[in-house]
């Protein structure tokens, strides 16, 4: 029986981006025609999937007209989407990419607070979406002002029904949810320090701090991302490092939802732990190949995968 999963977004945004010549202060600056992409962590992670023909179900929070927007762009993708809707505004991101310079410049802009009838709504309408998924990917940040708790309810509310729970925040919503215990978690060097009390780790600090987190039971497995350096994988027996293939970055945006992803593809197929970080860095480093917004191409993701594994 093939496994369910269900992806939690709980500030979506739209994400709008353009290029211009060159940034310069004061200057009305002509850019060429934007383009519009469904943004948020856990939506992105679905569209990952997708390409690699995998269905999940996507909840997030919509809102106005730009949650108009974003539900269009997802239902042209036929994805399976269950909105929750709210009276605010889902946000806006904007990317631009200064073509002089070929540096991309990212404008995220916050979320409007979800309040505590909203909150036990959104508890009690998950289950109407899948009542014991398989996999739970809660992924993203969280609405401005919104109290971290509610990722501790999340968390707890599906580790009762068996559910295999994967993180990938940040702030107090990261160790609210590592408090509460989940399968994996996905940070980076700095989120691993901030989970230690730390300023700065090095790497023999980022093997405790890791090994720390699973020997606590806060987690069954840590991947911790280097950028394009590659990642760590942990868990109670083993440490696997690869290194990410070199190519020509052009966009990070969407590259650690796609990681996800990747590492979610092997994992509901039952692949090893060497097999779910390869795939997962696979399909991250594809991603940074394309422009913009954009996520990897299936075709870049399997090129890398085969590059990475032999």
């Amino acid at each position: 029986m093939d496994k369910t999963i269900l992806t939690i977004t709980l500030n979506p945004a739209v994400d709008k981006s353009s290029s211009v010549q060159s940034i310069i202060p004061e200057k009305k600056l002509r850019c060429n025609s934007p383009k519009y992409e469904p943004g948020g962590g856990g939506i992105n992670v679905s569209r990952a999937l997708k390409r690699l023909g995998i269905v999940s179900d996507i909840f997030f929070i919509s809102g106005g007209r730009t949650g108009g927007l974003l539900e269009t762009l997802l239902k042209a993708e036929e994805l399976n989407i269950f909105p929750f809707h709210v009276s605010s505004e889902t946000r806006e991101n904007f990317i631009v990419l200064d073509i002089s310079s070929n540096k991309q410049y990212r404008f995220g802009f916050p979320g409007e607070e979800l309040t505590q009838e909203q909150q036990k709504n959104i508890l009690s309408s998950l289950p109407t979406v899948n009542a014991c998924p398989d996999f739970v990917i809660i992924s993203g940040s969280l609405p401005t002002e919104t109290n971290p708790d509610f990722i501790r309810k999340l968390v707890n509310m599906y580790k009762s029904k068996g559910s295999k729970v994967i993180i990938d925040t940040s702030g107090e919503a990261l160790k609210t949810a590592v408090e509460e215990g989940v399968f994996l978690l996905k940070p980076n060097v700095g989120e691993v320090a901030f989970l230690v009390g730390k300023e700065k780790l090095e790497e023999t600090d980022v093997d405790q701090a890791a090994q720390l987190i699973i020997s606590q039971g806060k987690a069954e497995v840590v991947v911790v991302s280097l950028g394009s350096l590659g990642a760590v994988l942990f868990s109670a027996s083993e440490k696997i490092r690869i290194e990410a293939p070199p190519v020509e970055v052009k966009s990070t945006v969407g590259a650690g939802d796609s990681m996800v992803a990747g590492m979610v593809s092997v994992l509901v197929k039952g692949g090893d732990y060497k097999q779910v970080l390869s795939m997962g860095i696979a399909c991250g480093t594809a991603t940074t190949m394309t422009e913009g917004t954009g996520l990897f191409t299936r075709e870049n993701a399997k090129h890398l995968f085969d590059q990475i594994w032999k």
